[in-house]
């Protein structure tokens, strides 16, 4: 409806998103109630009790008491993080919530890791195990959020690792060292794929071997997925 707002669907999960400036949220209110009458008039059911409101607000001067949205007469819920495709995001865009999320889920899986050490499969076996089992939880979505996350939260992570090698009695690559892996490749997959809408950040200087480093303001921007990508791009060879 309007294209200042943004919609992103996957499966049954819809999220508007909307940068509000001087308190102005008029159409991102509009936006919303547009989705509620193309749903109903769809025979869609919004469930709003299962519906979030995430606002992240970085200001000095906080504005008005935020009203709530209402869906259908009833108003929704505002969260201080919510579990978006598998991924925790924060109203401070901090990622302790998402790490600490992982790590349990990934220990619960060094359980039968360790059974399987026991039951004497080949240290080949339980590689897999982990690659499968444990090294994909710890690294899902990993572009997104790694390079913001906090000292401790990498500790965290890679503790798990060093449990799992010790339990597999091989090495096993640091989850940094994934995670650098995991933003070439998409970086790259990126740079063939001229039809992707970020496909424009990607710009080669004038002597076609490095990539125009993208200008960022604050640390959080600089550790975020495209400044790293670039700057991965530009000192690795090529």
């Amino acid at each position: 409806m309007y294209g200042s707002n943004s919609i992103v669907k996957f499966a049954d999960d819809t999220t508007v998103i909307r940068l509000i400036t001087n308190n102005d949220e008029t159409e991102y209110r509009a936006e919303v109630q547009h989705l509620a009458a193309w749903c109903a008039d769809n025979n869609l059911l919004l469930n709003t009790s299962k519906t979030k409101e995430l606002i992240v607000d970085y200001r000095k001067e906080k504005g008005d008491t935020h009203t709530p949205i209402h869906i259908n007469g009833m108003a929704v819920e505002r969260v201080s993080s919510f579990k978006f495709l598998g991924t925790h995001i924060s109203e401070n865009l901090s990622w302790t919530i998402n790490t600490s999320s992982l790590v349990k889920k990934a220990h619960q899986r060094l359980f039968f890791l360790r059974t399987l050490r026991k039951n004497h499969l080949s240290a080949d076996i339980l590689g897999n195990f982990y690659r499968c089992a444990i090294e994909s939880i710890l690294t899902n979505c990993i572009t997104v959020w790694y390079g913001n996350c906090s000292v401790a939260d990498r500790k965290a992570l890679q503790r798990v690792v060093k449990t799992a090698q010790r339990i597999t009695g091989t090495p096993l690559p640091a989850i940094e060292d994934v995670q650098r892996k995991r933003c070439l490749r998409r970086a790259r997959s990126i740079l063939k794929d001229p039809s992707h809408p970020n496909h424009r950040l990607f710009q080669l200087l004038p002597s076609r071997r490095r990539f125009r480093s993208l200008q960022t303001k604050t640390s959080r921007f600089r550790n975020s997925f495209f400044p790293t990508a670039v700057s991965l791009l530009n000192s690795t060879p090529r």
